[in-house]
């Protein structure tokens, strides 16, 4: 009997290790056929061009909001700042880009100051509108300007709140919705970093 519960022991862990050495399952929503993302430029606060190709190498996390957002900007950029950090001597490998929805009061400096308040390494673009709305439409961001005519900022945005994330090769490969778990989305991105 006890030979008998032994061999079912091992059996059984056996076969969860056979089983956690299965195909990975991504935890973010996957895009089926990953393709390169768009290609932009915007210039940034120091006058200097920022690329979206010249990340190639690393992860790049692309999130859009406004820096006067009260709640979900906030909170997604502490969520990532955790990220880099659970990541340890792979933060470097991670490139975080925050994409102002809100150019009417978010200049390239403000951009980046907010940012840089949650993590130095944290990239904050702005530019006109003429050269955001085509990077709206390429992401599906929704930006809705609704006016607070009682309060002191006048106005607020309505936007989507997905983190996307670019692979090593520029390649679309995940979306996270708002307050997707830290731990999830450090559990994938180490997934993508072991495939590249």
């Amino acid at each position: 009997m006890v030979r008998f519960t032994s061999t079912c022991l091992i059996g059984l862990l056996l076969a969860s290790m056979l089983a956690s050495c299965g195909p990975y399952t991504f935890r973010g929503q996957t895009i089926d056929s990953p393709t390169p993302a768009a290609d932009f430029t915007i210039m940034r606060q120091d006058g200097q061009p920022f690329q979206l190709s010249s990340q190639r190498g690393k992860l790049v996390a692309l999130f859009f909001g406004f820096t006067h957002c009260p709640d979900i900007c906030p909170t997604t950029l502490a969520d990532m700042q955790a990220v880099r950090k659970q990541l340890g001597n792979d933060a470097d490998k991670l490139q975080v880009v925050f994409i102002s929805i809100d150019p009417e009061r978010d200049t390239p400096e403000l951009v980046q100051r907010y940012v840089g308040a949650f993590d130095p390494g944290f990239i904050g673009l702005s530019a006109p509108p003429a050269a955001l709305e085509p990077l709206y439409q390429e992401y599906g961001v929704t930006a809705i300007k609704r006016e607070l005519p009682d309060s002191a900022l006048g106005y607020t945005m309505d936007h989507s709140t997905y983190i996307y994330i670019l692979d090593t090769a520029g390649r679309w490969r995940l979306i996270f919705p708002y307050d997707t778990p830290t731990d999830d989305i450090v559990s994938d991105l180490r997934q993508l970093l072991k495939q590249r």
